[in-house]
């Protein structure tokens, strides 16, 4: 017969095995990816700070990763948003005015009212500005490209046509190929969403251009050339995610527009890895202080 004695030891034991087990669970669930996700801020923070003390210049990161997971089912992506104007001001602003500013883009692109304000607070900026992409900076990230003093592109990045899209849940729509249908049809033959909509596409692409013509004078390129790049970009005559590539961006920015992307920038992005939710970084920067003598 079995002592009983033997038996508790036993079972005590098992339940010391269990509880030790799942100790080790938790550390492998939830304390790796946070000692993992602190090790990459902090990397980051110490290229930011190099590349910026390299450059002599406050830089900004403006980075989605765009590699989409399904949870659930739903697709889960990132675009520049109000959060992010958000950030971005509250940087430029506390930027010394005479240090220049660099951001790193890397966007499929956002909201309209986000991407002009982050533009606009650029352009402010009494010091030098440039914005440096990588990969590719779409849309509302062109908008704020266009901003910059100076463009530097990896060869192949690209930048992307900035003209509207309207939309609802059902999908979205380019202004001009709403302007397009509209000429085609007779206003019976349209319903009034589609009229709304018709309406709505000619004040937003006369928005357009006027914003894009507010935002490149006195930038790249010289005035004769403004209507050609505003042309280029907003009218429609490219799909929304038509590539313009560093070539054909320094053909109609001219100067401006460069391919030195410096070394660091690249170290960077190595640093970025796709995390679930939206805690994880878009805008980063290290302040730049410069030593006053």
């Amino acid at each position: 017969m079995m002592d009983p004695t033997l038996a508790q030891t036993g079972t005590d034991a098992f339940s010391s095995l269990l509880s030790n087990a799942w100790i080790i669970i938790f550390i492998l669930l939830f304390l790796v990816p946070m000692l993992q996700r602190n090790y990459l801020q902090a990397e980051r923070k110490r290229v930011l700070a190099r590349l910026g003390k390299a450059r002599g210049s406050q830089v900004i990161t403006l980075i989605h990763r765009q590699e989409t997971i399904s949870f659930l089912g739903i697709p889960l992506a990132r675009y520049i948003d109000i959060e992010d104007s958000e950030k971005v001001l509250r940087a430029i602003r506390r930027a010394q005015k005479d240090i220049p500013i660099d951001i790193i883009l890397h966007t499929p692109g956002g909201l309209a009212l986000a991407a002009t304000q982050i533009a606009m607070a650029l352009k402010s900026h009494p010091a030098k500005k440039t914005v440096i992409v990588p990969h590719y900076a779409m849309s509302g990230g062109t908008l704020i490209a266009f901003a910059a003093d100076q463009i530097i592109m990896d060869q192949h990045a690209a930048l992307g046509p900035v003209d509207p899209q309207l939309g609802d849940a059902q999908g979205a729509y380019p202004a001009t190929s709403l302007l397009a249908v509209a000429e085609k049809k007779k206003i019976d033959e349209m319903d009034d969403k589609t009229l709304v909509y018709v309406e709505e596409a000619r004040k937003a692409l006369a928005q357009m251009r006027e914003l894009l013509q507010k935002i490149l004078e006195g930038k790249c390129s010289d005035s004769s050339k403004l209507d050609v790049i505003i042309n280029e970009f907003v009218s429609g005559k490219y799909t929304h995610d038509h590539p313009f590539m560093a070539e054909d961006a320094k053909a109609l920015l001219g100067d401006c527009v460069q391919t030195d992307v410096p070394e660091e920038v690249y170290s960077l992005m190595e640093l970025y890895r796709m995390e679930m939710g939206r805690s994880r970084p878009g805008v980063e920067y290290v302040p730049l202080v410069r030593d006053r003598k």
